[in-house]
């Protein structure tokens, strides 16, 4: 296998944690390099279903490194929750590795998300209200603290004399909230020094020199749609998810990549507030819905649902950098008699045509979707494994997305496990 970055080329949760699980079989080292444990990941494997927010989802094999990078930002108690809850399925963590120069999410980052979130009126973004975003706002703002610092005493005191008489002052001046003592800061930083003390990679240059020349596999969170710089701004999340975050925040410069899969349904799903051209509110958005299990897996709520959307998608090929798709959750429609395709918006005010996607959102609530409708074929597609044996309509939708989008499907997931998968040499 290629050295390749898993990514979302959607708004998240299209089954990247499958992908990612399928290709970790061949990989020596699994770096996680963004987001935090706003992301849910599922994989079934042997019949057991495994629920991944934070740790990568490569865990499952024993012989690859699992990698968090410095591009990440950790909630402790979220990261111990997790973990417990793994290691009762069995799952082992010996090669769990975490980079020092992650950043560490603290509680008043996650009361100022949720403040936020409540009060922001029509501005209200839909966040997990994990305090991803405060996290990375303070670590641009150069008072965050890293996991390294809670292994320095002089570091940390040094650190909390500047940032908490700026933090509280903002607490309480602005939130209402309660400050926080230099005590009590530094007793929960032990606690977490202690969490995280058998994970803590310290020479992680050696370890990655050491892999470089490997099999390394790059796993996103989130989705190409809610990139910070790329996504439907201000309605994304606080990072890079998109293929050129591998390179910042895992260690690995982009040399190193050779494949970047962008993992998308057959349909489209959000949770969240934001633009959503294709986004169905009928009976039939309920039925996908329903059949594809569409809860998200961190909040639980429901996600919206819609056709597939070709607009977004050749956006997510050009600036993800996407070489290879993974389409998932195309048995979903085994059951419809017809499935439509958005090919292009248009703007009601004007009738004007959009192929390319217009990145200004805020013009999105004039625009409407337009559909070529497909046929379909209405058989159960979840005990296929070779291309060839796919229903001749089926090969039609797919033959048809490539061509909208400009890019290959190399892997097609027609259910849950990881044998349901068909492989690009069956192509």
């Amino acid at each position: 296998m290629k050295n390749t970055v898993v990514i979302g080329a959607q708004w998240g949760d299209e089954g990247k944690a499958k992908i990612t699980d399928l290709l970790a079989e061949h990989a020596d080292i699994i770096m996680r390099y963004q987001g935090g444990c706003n992301a849910g990941h599922t994989v079934v494997a042997g019949g057991k279903t495994y629920k991944f927010h934070m740790i990568p989802s490569g865990i499952l094999y024993d012989k690859a490194i699992c990698f968090i990078g410095a591009g990440t930002v950790i909630h402790p108690e979220s990261f111990e929750r997790e973990l417990n809850e793994l290691k009762s399925e069995g799952v082992n963590f010996r090669n769990l590795k975490i980079s020092p120069l992650a950043s560490i999410t603290m509680p008043y980052h996650i009361e100022i998300d949720g403040y936020t979130e409540a009060h922001a009126g029509k501005g209200k973004i839909g966040t997990t209200k994990k305090g991803i975003g405060p996290t990375y706002s303070d670590k641009y703002a150069r008072i965050g603290l890293k996991i390294q610092d809670l292994y320095s005493y002089e570091a940390l005191s040094e650190k909390l004399d500047i940032i908490l008489p700026l933090k509280n002052k903002i607490l309480k001046n602005v939130y209402g909230f309660e400050p926080y003592t230099k005590e009590c800061i530094i007793s929960l930083c032990e606690k977490y020094a202690e969490l995280f003390k058998p994970y803590v990679c310290f020479d992680w240059q050696d370890l990655l020199n050491r892999y470089k020349d490997r099999t390394i596999l790059f796993e996103g969170a989130q989705g190409v749609m809610l990139d910070v710089d790329y996504g439907t701004y201000p309605f994304v999340t606080s990072s890079s998810p998109i293929g050129g975050g591998a390179a910042v925040g895992s260690g690995y410069g982009p040399s190193v990549i050779n494949e970047v899969v962008g993992v998308s349904k057959a349909y489209v799903t959000r949770v969240g507030e934001g633009p959503f051209v294709t986004e169905l509110t009928d009976e039939i958005g309920g039925k996908i819905r329903d059949i594809g299990h569409e809860f998200g897996v961190t909040t639980g709520r429901p996600r919206r649902c819609g056709w597939f959307d070709a607009v977004i998608m050749r956006y997510a090929v050009l600036v993800g950098g996407i070489t290879k798709v993974a389409l998932t959750k195309i048995d979903v429609f085994d059951d419809f008699d017809e499935i439509k395709i958005c090919t292009a918006y248009k703007d009601c005010r004007n009738d004007k045509v959009y192929t390319s996607y217009p990145t200004d959102v805020f013009i999105h609530k004039y625009l409407e979707p337009i559909y070529e409708t497909m046929p379909g074929w209405k058989t159960s597609l979840s005990d296929i494994r070779r291309y060839e044996d796919l229903p001749e309509n089926a090969k039609k939708y797919i033959a048809k997305v490539e061509d909208l989008i400009g890019a290959p499907i190399g892997i097609i997931s027609v259910g849950p496990d990881r044998e349901q998968t068909i492989f690009a040499d069956s192509i």
